[in-house]
């Protein structure tokens, strides 16, 4: 069984960073794509980054030139740094992976159990 384990939420300052971690473990063949989503009460879930097998990236308009994702495929990681946070930035993160694991034949999605981003004065 796959698990997506996330680390590095917390509460910040306006204009200050944060970087979240997701690390996934168990049979993992290939990671397809893996990323983050939020939830901000009341709102629907959104993308705010992921990133592809082949390292292609992908960021939600409200975020570009300020979040960065990145991984370390050694340790099947993935790191969501965050700068120049605003208040509207406040959410749950969740941690999102389509994992092929060994002897499957379908990917299959995967989610963390969310990590709390509060950005206050």
């Amino acid at each position: 069984q796959v698990q997506l384990v996330e680390s590095g939420g917390g509460l910040v300052q306006p204009g200050g960073s944060l970087r979240l971690s997701c690390a996934a473990s168990g049979s993992i063949f290939s990671i397809n794509a893996m990323g983050w989503y939020r939830q901000a009460p009341g709102k629907q879930r959104e993308l705010v980054a992921n990133i592809t097998s082949g390292g292609s990236t992908n960021y939600a308009d409200s975020v570009k030139g300020r979040f960065t994702i990145s991984r370390d495929n050694a340790k099947n990681t993935r790191y969501l740094q965050m700068n120049s946070l605003k208040p509207e930035d406040t959410a749950v993160y969740y941690c999102n992976a389509q994992i092929l694991e060994y002897g499957s034949r379908w990917s299959n999605d995967y989610w963390g159990q969310g990590t709390q981003v509060t950005v206050s004065s």
